[in-house]
């Protein structure tokens, strides 16, 4: 009976079966971590090598004169284009015309005075005949009348004050004809009108002769030069329009 209870008190099952395969079990842990670390190191190794198989290492570029370098990159920024509206056009409205000088009339054939030409249109010099100690002006009270290619440089051109309608000819009506006829007209210092041309004809010839017949009755005020008035040469423009079309 003695014996029955002393087996009982040392059975080789319970606490002692577990401690028997403690060992075991902690041995089988640990190869199978390290096996798994070594399996996670392997991968990662091969895919850095792949990678690296991949990759494409260029060949070093050899510069061997200063040209080859290229230009150096700019500086400057680009501004951006900023959009302005176009101003709105008004239509220009029909009135008595203007004078203009020479220079303003649009014509490849006008020749105008340089400043070398401009700067030699100076007074003479007055000089005494030794007579006497004093100097005599005697100056013409006649009115000088420039030519149509002189040059009269003054503080103040002519201004037209009254305008002349010129007298549409029959037949350029009858026809439907319209033009423009650029006049030039020599002005008095008293605003009156000397003479008149065709600076630039409108390309029919009944329009042209209309235009200079009327232009003796157009009035202006003279030009200015020193603080009196003198003659030269304007340009107007005269518009042949049709009104019923």
């Amino acid at each position: 009976m003695a014996s029955q209870n002393a087996n009982a008190l040392y059975s080789p099952y319970g606490g002692y079966e577990l401690k028997a395969k403690y060992q075991r079990n902690l041995a089988l842990a640990t190869t199978l971590t390290t096996a798994l670390v070594v399996l996670i190191l392997v991968i990662a190794w091969v895919i850095g090598a792949m990678g690296q198989e991949e990759a494409v290492i260029d060949a070093p570029v050899v510069i061997k004169t200063i040209a080859e370098l290229g230009p150096p990159p700019a500086i400057t920024q680009t501004l951006p284009q900023v959009k302005v509206d176009q101003p709105s056009m008004v239509a220009p409205k029909v009135g008595i015309p203007t004078p203009v000088g020479d220079d303003e009339v649009v014509d490849d054939d006008v020749m105008l005075a340089t400043r070398d030409e401009m700067a030699q249109i100076q007074a003479p010099d007055i000089v005494s005949d030794g007579s006497s100690g004093d100097i005599v002006v005697d100056i013409q009270d006649e009115e000088y009348l420039p030519s149509i290619e002189e040059f009269v440089p003054v503080e103040v051109i002519a201004e037209m004050i009254h305008y002349e309608t010129p007298e549409y000819p029959r037949l350029a009506e009858q026809a439907g004809l319209e033009g423009v006829v650029w006049v030039k007209a020599l002005v008095g210092k008293e605003g009156d009108v000397k003479q008149a041309v065709v600076y630039k004809s409108s390309g029919n010839a009944a329009l042209d002769d209309s235009a200079v017949k009327a232009a003796p009755a157009c009035k202006f005020k003279p030009a200015i030069q020193n603080g009196r008035p003198v003659a030269m040469w304007v340009t107007y423009k005269v518009e042949f329009i049709l009104e019923n079309r």
